[in-house]
């Protein structure tokens, strides 16, 4: 039983995590042992890089040094968690990855180039998402939902224009990759209607 690599995206607020848990219990009640993990994050490097970029009181940095930072956790996350779970023959369910760096630190053409050049230079090809699940939510919304649930984070801290830009960044990285990429409108979602399309995304991995 081969493993399949499975990427929720999304502006914060988008509904990842609930989605990621929800997948997660579904492949196990088909038998299967998913790995369920977040990215930055998850390795304990991760973890430090995590509460280094997302400290709302850091700096302002320039955002190729940014993308350096989330590609050194990822490819920690890579060796430490991702390719063992997968050659143990388990999904993994991965709460970010590089289109999130794509969105939000390739805010410009040339930027984007970089971005997927690191991932190129980072991910090798048997390990890149079997699909990425990108939760389509419009910039307004986003914003509202992250800010009401805690204090804003370095990147939410941007404010409006900024989620604006991200959400342009996924709908770029899905053009790039559309073979692996499936873009769900969750604006007007519950979370059951999200799960279905979820599922209707990447049931056909499973058959």
């Amino acid at each position: 039983m081969s493993g399949k690599f499975l990427v929720f995206e999304g502006m914060d607020g988008s509904g990842k995590t609930t989605q990621a848990q929800r997948l997660v219990a579904w492949l196990e009640s088909r038998g299967r042992h998913p790995l369920h993990i977040r990215e930055p994050g998850t390795t304990p490097a991760g973890e430090r890089f995590r509460n280094l970029l997302l400290d709302p009181t850091r700096e302002a940095w320039d955002p190729a040094t940014e993308a350096l930072l989330f590609f050194a956790s990822r490819r920690e996350l890579l060796l430490q968690e991702i390719r063992p779970a997968i050659e143990d023959g388990r999904d993994v369910v991965c709460e970010r990855f590089t289109p999130s760096t794509v969105a939000y630190q390739g805010t410009s053409p040339e930027l984007a180039t970089f971005v997927l050049a690191l991932d190129r230079l980072v991910v090798p090809n048997d390990m890149q998402p079997d699909q990425v699940l990108i939760l389509d939510l419009e910039p307004e919304e986003a914003l509202r939902r992250a800010t009401s649930r805690s204090e804003a984070d370095s990147f939410e801290a941007r404010g409006l224009p900024f989620q604006a830009q991200v959400q342009n960044g996924y709908h770029r990285y899905a053009k790039e990759r559309p073979e692996s990429t499936t873009v769900i409108p969750v604006g007007d979602c519950n979370p059951d209607e999200a799960e279905a399309l979820v599922l209707d995304a990447i049931t056909h991995l499973f058959t």
